[in-house]
């Protein structure tokens, strides 16, 4: 596999794992606007979400990688951590917390899985 079908593939994933958080935040601000639940009785489910949206890019990033699945999904979240690193610092001037860089850590564990996951069915085929 050459390097620029891995940054192919880890742009797709990172792209997955933005369009589910956009699908995902429009679902839940709905939810906030027109039910009773407030940002703080939907954190974990905030928190899950977020760690499904990851685990999909990986998935997907390493069905179309096809080969090399543990170095695409770090790829991936590297890719994903740095673009938000860079709205925060940028958009922010703000840098990671402690707490984040907990998050980025466990983001970057469930992309790899997703990607492993993601090459093993793609494998199959």
């Amino acid at each position: 596999m050459n390097a620029r079908h891995m940054f192919s593939a880890m742009i797709k994933g990172v792209a997955a794992i933005l369009v589910a958080i956009i699908i995902s935040s429009l679902i839940l601000s709905l939810l906030l606007r027109f039910t009773s639940f407030t940002e703080l009785s939907l954190k974990w489910v905030t928190t899950g979400l977020s760690f499904l949206s990851l685990f999909i890019g990986g998935f997907l990033s390493g069905k179309k990688g096809k080969e090399k699945g543990m170095m695409l999904g770090i790829g991936t979240a590297l890719l994903f951590s740095l673009f938000v690193f860079l709205v925060q610092y940028l958009g922010y001037q703000t840098t990671f917390t402690s707490t984040q860089y907990l998050y980025h850590g466990i983001f970057l564990l469930l992309c790899m899985l997703g990607s492993i996951m993601g090459v093993n069915v793609s494998s199959h085929k």
